[in-house]
């Protein structure tokens, strides 16, 4: 598993060389409602399991949650199943809303 800042993962999303990860935020859905980076996809931790078969296992995957824990815990059980690109995103939204998108809304 790869660990993401938000800077870089701001710089990969801005890298028109770069295709576009799938950012999988496994929050549940009061927090994504709060705030969300864009075009982030909501799949709150205890449902990825049932929707494995929704995913590509060749493409890049970004977790994301609040701090970083749950995500990385994800992130580590689609490794488990056979994923091959997956990353973190270390400090979570949180951190984007610091380094990023100061008019992030936090909690």
């Amino acid at each position: 598993m790869q660990h993401l800042t938000a800077s870089e993962l701001a710089a990969w999303i801005a890298d028109p060389q770069r295709p576009t990860p799938l950012l999988l935020d496994v929050r549940e859905p009061w927090e994504y409602e709060t705030c969300h980076i864009a075009a982030a996809q909501l799949m709150p931790m205890q449902t990825v399991p049932a929707h494995l078969n929704d995913l590509e296992e060749d493409q890049a995957i970004v977790c994301i949650c609040h701090h970083g824990t749950r995500s990385m815990q994800v992130a580590a059980f689609l490794e488990r199943h056979g994923f091959s690109s997956v990353s973190n995103l270390t400090g979570g939204v949180h951190a984007w809303a610091q380094q990023v998108d100061p008019a992030m809304p936090t909690y």
